[in-house]
């Protein structure tokens, strides 16, 4: 589903226009990142918590060459979904490699 789909899946869901809904997510994503450039977790009730990683540096050999590089720290944006949902994706994958 590409963004103007999710648009406009929420917008009949809702019974919203396209326009208003845009500005609605365009406005909780730019809360999102504003909370994620403070460093700070981003909670969804029912649905899951969004927050940033830091990586530590670590070394990488090239499978190429066989160099080993040192990777800098990063910071990561990660997700981690409520169980409730791990639980759908679980038994609809299951349910999916039987059929």
């Amino acid at each position: 589903m590409n963004n103007k789909e999710f648009i406009a899946e929420v917008a009949q869901r809702r019974g919203y226009k396209n326009s208003l809904t845009q500005k609605l997510l365009s406005t909780m994503l730019s809360a999102m990142g504003d909370s994620f450039m403070e460093g700070d977790s981003f909670q969804v009730p029912g649905f899951g918590t969004f927050e940033v990683k830091k990586k530590m540096e670590r070394i990488m050999v090239n499978p190429v060459s066989g160099q080993r590089m040192l990777v800098p720290p990063k910071l990561v944006l990660g997700f981690r979904p409520t169980s409730t949902w791990k639980d759908k994706i679980n038994s609809e994958e299951d349910e999916q490699w039987e059929g």
